[in-house]
């Protein structure tokens, strides 16, 4: 439904205060959503300044007895001195605003808590203010005026525009209302470390009838949604912009804001099609750091596609790993950061291991890692890519030793990385690979199918799912989501090419296997090796099957003496092991004795 933008708490003749019961009921419902990214003491916040403001003691509340009271402090507390409360505060601010622009956007109640203090305010939004208008004579939801015809050439349809006028009609008036609530930036305190801010400016409508200019409002909208899935940057919202000078000073966006990156644009409408132009710059320098053009033709029967399909592609340029931003904040992070290294520098420390998998660059990622979550333990995607690191305990071999196994420490750090933020798709990720490395594997596609469901433009998530998926007896699905990966992220082939063809050799696909395995840039990992000798063997490329095999045992020489639970560890079924044994004997391989009744129970063993 659309709404007003008077019709938001705090303005308007339509908002009036809530009763109790109704504020109540409305705080169960936000702590119950999977939307509300908040953590435990996040909720347990939240129930505290609302008890305490319907009980007639909002005078109470302050960072002092919230920090008693919540978050189990004591009398020695100094607020001066600690910022829990404030950055707290802030994170929940931000859970709210999250929570309303999804699952809560129909509320009839509305809670805030207004910058400067930790009070809330209540709105109920009259139920008139809600409902669409109707006609007097049949009781009938009245349809809203249709404007002016657009005058896009005779090729139009006349159907087609009332269609494509309702559908922006749809997303301008949700954005009307629900982006003024993102209209004050959080608190910087509150977001997660050294992440990089980019804000979205409403994209400009270039064209000369209705149509570009309610498709600019909706794919402006559906693009702060699209970056707000990728958790490695903070976005804000439209309003924010909107609030803003049109052309805002550098010392606004960088020292008020903390904004790095502006994403703007604009929509021409040209007869049937529509070209949408993107662009990422700089507030530093406002250096062009990317730009695309998307043209495409306006389908009658896909309106609410379009917008939704182009703000994917441009969030994924951008935001994803190895996107324009990490490129950038790579480009310029310190080549030797200090002790303290500030949390987020760790991510892209990750990823740049990810790229470059060595013994030297998984102790140092994980170093810091371990370090970001000791410093900012509620920093979810720091545990998130941490489940990572020990997962790759597993599959690579680094870091063997006598601690905790790996498969239960990545557990538990993507336990605690999901229990933080149950929408970071990171967190979702590693959850549900950790889970696969501890054979729980109806629990992680479970979880595999969240997380793709919030954010199908991430190519790091379709890569990981995919190899998972494509692994354990699902190669079809497996398939399609790393060649969608492929088309998403061209700048790391490597990796996707290189599972694609352990997919295909499973598959009994040798042709794509071969062709995939030398397209891939793996030569660095036992496994590249490995994948391409049992490929050329069923390809009856012997000479080359025996030296790629050569170099699999040099670099990781337990590997086929213990070959049945190395491939059971990674639950690969028994036929595609099967499969694999033939390519090896091919190559005159003596393969160990398979156990009479193998079972995957091996992935502790580290």
């Amino acid at each position: 439904m659309t709404m007003p933008m008077d019709h938001v708490a705090g303005s308007g003749d339509d908002a009036m205060e809530a009763p109790p019961a109704q504020v109540r009921d409305a705080v169960d419902q936000i702590v119950a959503s999977t939307d509300f990214t908040a953590s435990d003491r996040a909720r347990r916040f939240l129930r505290y300044v609302v008890e305490e403001t319907l009980a007639g003691r909002a005078d109470r509340i302050k960072a002092f007895s919230v920090a008693i009271e919540v978050f189990g402090r004591d009398e020695s507390f100094d607020p001066q001195n600690d910022p829990v409360v404030r950055i707290e505060a802030g994170r929940l601010r931000r859970a709210l605003e999250h929570y309303y622009l999804l699952s809560g956007k129909d509320d009839a109640v509305l809670i805030d808590i207004p910058k400067g203090g930790y009070v809330p305010t209540f709105t109920l939004r009259r139920p008139e203010a809600l409902e669409p208008s109707r006609d007097a004579e049949t009781g009938e939801p009245a349809p809203p005026p249709l404007p002016d015809p657009v005058r896009s050439g005779p090729a139009r349809r006349p159907w087609f525009v009332p269609a494509v006028v309702l559908l922006a009609l749809v997303a301008v008036g949700a954005a009307a209302w629900l982006g003024l609530r993102l209209a004050q930036p959080a608190s910087t305190a509150a977001l997660a470390p050294g992440e990089p801010r980019v804000l979205v400016q409403p994209f400009t409508d270039l064209g000369e009838g209705q149509v570009s200019a309610l498709y600019s409002a909706a794919l402006t909208d559906e693009l702060v949604t699209a970056l707000g899935h990728f958790k490695e940057i903070t976005v804000l919202g439209v309003q924010t912009a909107r609030a803003l000078p049109p052309a805002p000073d550098a010392q606004t966006l960088n020292e008020e804001l903390q904004v790095g990156y502006l994403v703007e644009g604009s929509v021409r409408s040209l007869g049937d099609r529509i070209r949408v132009t993107a662009r990422l710059t700089s507030s530093q320098n406002g250096a062009v750091l990317w730009s695309e053009t998307y043209e495409n033709p306006i389908n009658p029967d896909d309106l609410f596609g379009l917008p939704v399909t182009t703000a994917g592609a441009i969030a994924a340029a951008i935001a994803q790993p190895y996107g324009i931003v990490f490129q950038t904040e790579t480009t310029h992070a310190p080549q030797a950061p200090p002790r303290n290294l500030d949390a987020y520098l760790c991510t892209l420390r990750y990823y740049a291991y990810r790229a470059d998998i060595t013994p030297e660059n998984y102790a140092g990622a994980r170093t810091c890692l371990e370090r970001a979550v000791a410093d900012f333990p509620d920093y979810a995607t720091a545990w998130a890519l941490l489940a990572h690191i020990y997962i790759d305990e597993i599959r690579t071999g680094f870091a063997k030793g006598a601690e905790a196994p790996p498969a239960a420490r990545a557990l538990a750090a993507a336990r605690t990385a999901a229990r933080l933020d149950p929408n970071n798709v990171r967190a979702l990720q590693a959850l549900a690979t950790a889970l696969f490395f501890s054979h729980d594997l109806d629990e992680a596609f479970k979880v595999s199918d969240r997380a793709l469901a919030l954010n199908p433009n991430d190519s790091e998530l379709l890569g990981q799912l995919g190899q998972l998926m494509g692994m354990a007896g699902r190669p079809d699905e497996g398939r399609a989501l790393i060649e969608r990966a492929l088309i998403l992220n061209p700048a790391h082939t490597g990796f996707y090419r290189g599972v694609l063809s352990i997919i295909a050799y499973i598959q009994g696909d040798f042709d794509t296997a071969v062709r995939e395995i030398e397209q891939a840039d793996m030569q660095h990992l036992p496994i590249y090796h490995g994948v391409a000798a049992v490929a050329y063997a069923q390809k009856g490329m012997i000479e080359k099957g025996r030296a790629e095999l050569a170099t699999f045992q040099e670099m990781a020489p337990d590997f086929i003496p213990s070959l049945w639970m190395e491939l059971d560890r990674r639950n690969i079924p028994l036929q595609a092991q099967l499969l694999i044994g033939e390519g090896l004997e091919k190559l005159d391989v003596v393969l160990p004795p398979r156990p009479a009744a193998a079972t995957p129970n091996t992935a502790d063993s580290g």
